[in-house]
């Protein structure tokens, strides 16, 4: 029979979908990483919350593992590619406890302008300071909410019911989705010098990662208030805590920190701070919903096969699974070159189809195409939760087959549209290996691998020259380069792999080349799900 270790405590509901499943269940919170590890080998399904650290130590004895399910969004407890490696589905919940977070938000915004913690223990130890506790309204404050997807944009729309207004800097966040949403879309530095109060609802990537720094509150107005429930790291604590020092920021709420679970820190215990511990989702509605969903993904995992918010494996059947993988791969090739060559908020993203590929089943291609779109700024983003996310940001999304015939047997493209741009990106299998065969109407053949750079450049004698010799001098290798231009003299574009990043000083020095029109570091991971 099929088994299910439940490691962290969950709703006694989630053991009963098991059961009603016919999987057979074992219940053991609190083991010790030695205990799981005796133990977990007897598994088909591993369901986990936060307490359980899913380390290659661990899955060295999971023989018989097949899904690891995270009741809650965040997987930072799991090693994906471990699991990844040894054939395990890692799946999460992502949307169970939207509301719940949002909420967090809201009462740690009111009890920071209130001061209510500290009121409280004032109070309570028979003190009346009512002169100390001076707080502010929210009405008419002006609220930054910096990452509105789900979670950014609930507390949007409760910050406008309590009559404030909001601004909102996101990527991904296009006008006609903020006129929507009723909020205003602005650059970081906008909404930094604008905010009264600045909440954080943004994953933490290499982008956003301090995105709350010395810098970034030195823009901000005198005394505001910082608010973050989202992932320890996005705000500089040593910079925050010299920012309170100081009264630049009146006061901070945080619900997440650096280093958890965070006995010590270096903003305990300032009077402007209120601090709880990462309570975002802990309601008994979150836990109920994220326990319930866990259960039925994993369930339907091992008893039908079918996957739902896999975070590293593509959605589709055992019948289909040979004969799309090499098109899941180009897929999210064309998806992340586009995205990485685009500026701009998505408006639009079109994949197109001709020859053999659009005789396929192309809906999952195409929530490939969005995954590798969506992934560059966005962690937690997969095949099956991209085209959820895209239609939260108002992205259009278009799937077009076309009956004509091409130079090639088979063509997939991308027609990605933002604010300002159209970019497009067109590639084919070569055998089974992918290949891109033109970027916006200019040919060129590449495959696309690790690091690389993307340079469009005037079509004239010595360019590459000047290039090669720069790159060289640098010490940076290249592995292989692709070369294409739009007519003689006009144009022209490159695809350079190399061994390594390239430094920032470097690409600086790069755009300085005569005859570059752009010059942006790419990056092709090798161990996403659809490049296994």
């Amino acid at each position: 029979m099929v088994k299910v270790l439940i490691a962290d405590k969950l709703s006694e509901r989630a053991a009963e979908i098991f059961r009603e499943r016919g999987i057979e269940v074992d219940e053991k919170p609190g083991l010790s990483p030695e205990e799981q590890r005796e133990i977990i080998g007897e598994y088909d399904g591993l369901a986990v919350r936060s307490a359980t650290k899913v380390t290659p130590a661990l899955l060295e004895h999971a023989d018989r593992l097949r899904v690891i399910g995270r009741a809650g969004i965040g997987v930072d407890n799991i090693d994906i590619p471990a699991a990844t490696k040894r054939g395990i589905c890692v799946m999460n919940t992502p949307y169970g406890n939207s509301i719940t977070t949002a909420e967090h938000a809201v009462a740690m915004m009111m009890s920071l302008a209130r001061q209510i913690p500290q009121a409280d223990a004032s109070t309570q130890a028979g003190k009346w300071e009512k002169s100390r506790f001076m707080g502010v309204e929210l009405f008419g404050k002006t609220l930054g909410v910096i990452g509105c997807g789900n979670i950014g944009s609930i507390v949007a729309d409760r910050a406008q019911g309590l009559k404030m207004r909001v601004v909102a800097f996101d990527p991904y966040l296009t006008e006609d989705r903020a006129v929507n949403l009723g909020v205003e879309k602005v650059t970081l530095d906008e909404l930094l010098a604008r905010a009264d109060f600045i909440s954080l609802h943004t994953p933490m990537t290499d982008q956003t990662k301090g995105i709350i720094d010395a810098a970034a509150i030195a823009k901000c107005k005198e005394g505001v208030r910082i608010i973050n429930c989202a992932r320890g790291g996005l705000v500089v604590e040593e910079d925050l805590k010299a920012a309170l020092d100081s009264g630049r920021v009146a006061g901070a709420a945080m619900d997440v920190f650096v280093k958890e679970p965070a006995k010590e820190n270096i903003l305990f215990g300032h009077p402007n701070l209120v601090a709880t511990p990462h309570l975002g989702a802990s309601t008994s509605e979150a836990q109920e919903n994220v326990a319930l969903q866990v259960a039925e993904q994993m369930a339907d995992y091992l008893v039908l096969g079918a996957v739902t918010n896999a975070i590293n494996m593509p959605s589709v059947t055992a019948e289909e699974a040979p004969r799309l993988r090499p098109y899941m791969k180009l897929a999210e090739q064309i998806g992340s070159l586009a995205a990485q060559m685009a500026n701009g908020g998505l408006s639009s993203i079109q994949v197109e189809y001709e020859g053999h590929a659009a005789e396929l089943n192309t809906r999952p291609l195409t929530a490939i195409v969005l995954q590798g779109v969506l992934q560059p700024k966005m962690d937690s983003v997969n095949m099956v939760n991209a085209p959820v996310v895209a239609k939260e940001r108002d992205i259009d999304v278009a799937e077009v087959k076309h009956e004509r015939q091409s130079f090639y047997q088979s063509l997939m493209r991308v027609v990605l549209k933002t604010d300002s741009e159209t970019y497009t990106v067109t590639g084919t299998l070569f055998g089974h290996k992918p290949r891109i065969v033109e970027i916006d109407s200019i040919q060129i053949e590449a495959e696309l691998e690790g690091h690389m750079l993307y340079v469009e450049n005037d079509d004239k004698p010595g360019f590459i020259g000047n290039l090669g010799t720069a790159l060289g001098k640098a010490g940076v290798n290249i592995a292989t380069f692709a070369l294409g231009r739009a007519s003689r003299g006009a144009g022209a574009l490159s695809l350079i792999a190399i061994d390594d990043a390239v430094p920032e000083a470097l690409l600086k020095d790069l755009h300085k080349l005569d005859g570059v029109r752009r010059v942006t570091a790419l990056n092709f991971g090798t161990d996403s799900p659809a490049a296994g």
